[in-house]
């Protein structure tokens, strides 16, 4: 097995482009004010590996903390369409800063290669050729079981990631086609046009952050695919969240959080903030509005990864409660459904 150490911050890149159930809420005056942990310096540590079974490449970079002691609940990240490892570095250092161990993988085949092997001229046509991809979709959700077995045997091996790493708190997230991955693994039904039902779902995963997430194109099944998942997921998107690939418009984001309703489900949209601001990679013209988005994205995200993967009660009641509406303001609004927490009072 073949790693390599890295202190310094890899550029985030993207061209374009888804814990335990949940507890019932302490009431809004009893409950002690959230303060996320204080953050603590971050390391970072890359592995390339390689699934025998399919005969494929899973590069990972690892951020996780570099001198706090104990055991870390696990983030594995999904990238979007043309990203890679390295992208989306400012959610990396953030979650490992606070606490937990954020896996970033690589899907082959519709990382950065599609649009740097192919040169810019031919970048969206080869692009949406590798969103249509079956083996692309497939492969996907497959690399993150199969990242989740090495982090179970990295556990274990002499690393510096041996016995550090909380595997009955794993948490799953990704932007757009790492929306799509997300749910897939959160436990999403694929539909054949015969009528037959696919699923990928990953019973390690305990909670999930979906950014952008796309809509499958059987619009008539939407209950079905969605309707089967059982965890808690935030959704975040935008109002100018349109992507030059797919076909889902701003105000159809909203779907899977419209259409789960086995757990706990929070909807957050920011007003302004489009495709490319899940990415981290600031348009010029709005650099300090996007670092604004990047802040909300950042600690409404944290404060989710508190209250399911640590069951933290003060995170859960400042996200779905008056505390990030106010952090948020006129930025965005916030909708939460939960249902485990209303059944159990």
């Amino acid at each position: 097995m073949k790693f390599k150490w890295s202190r310094r911050p890899a550029l985030a890149f993207l061209l374009i482009i888804a814990a335990p159930a949940g507890f019932p809420a302490a009431a809004e005056t009893t409950a002690p004010a959230y303060r996320p942990s204080a953050a603590v310096p971050v390391e970072t540590i890359s592995f390339d590996w390689r699934d025998a079974k399919r005969d494929r490449a899973v590069p990972v970079k690892i951020y996780f903390p570099k001198t706090a002691a104990g055991r870390f609940p696990v983030i594995v990240f999904s990238h979007g369409l043309g990203g890679s490892r390295t992208s989306y570095e400012y959610l990396g250092r953030y979650w490992a800063g606070h606490g937990y161990v954020a896996v970033h993988l690589q899907h082959l085949g519709s990382d950065s290669a599609v649009w740097q092997d192919g040169g810019m001229k031919d970048a969206l046509a080869n692009m949406r050729r590798a969103a249509a991809n079956l083996a692309n979709a497939t492969n996907r959700p497959l690399d993150v079981s199969f990242a989740i077995d090495q982090l179970e045997k990295l556990n274990r091996a002499e690393s510096p990631l041996h016995d550090r790493l909380e595997l009955s708190r794993i948490g799953m997230a990704g932007h757009s086609f790492g929306a799509f991955t997300t749910l897939a693994i959160a436990g999403e039904v694929f539909v054949t046009p015969g009528g037959g039902e696919i699923s990928f779902a990953d019973p390690r995963v305990k909670a999930a952050v979906a950014m952008s997430s796309p809509v499958p194109a059987r619009r008539a099944t939407l209950d079905q695919a969605f309707g089967r998942i059982q965890i808690p997921c935030l959704h975040l998107t935008g109002t100018e969240d349109f992507s030059p690939i797919g076909e889902t418009r701003p105000e159809e984001r909203r779907v899977p959080y419209d259409h789960i309703r086995g757990a706990d489900q929070v909807l957050v949209i920011f007003r302004g903030a489009n495709h490319m601001t899940f990415s981290g990679v600031a348009r010029p013209a709005a650099h300090e509005t996007e670092e604004v988005f990047k802040k909300l994205i950042c600690e409404s995200s944290t404060a989710f990864w508190d209250a399911y993967l640590k069951n933290d009660v003060a995170a859960k009641t400042w996200l779905t409660g008056a505390g990030f509406k106010t952090e948020l303001g006129a930025e965005g609004t916030v909708e939460e459904k939960l249902p485990l927490t209303e059944s159990a009072r």
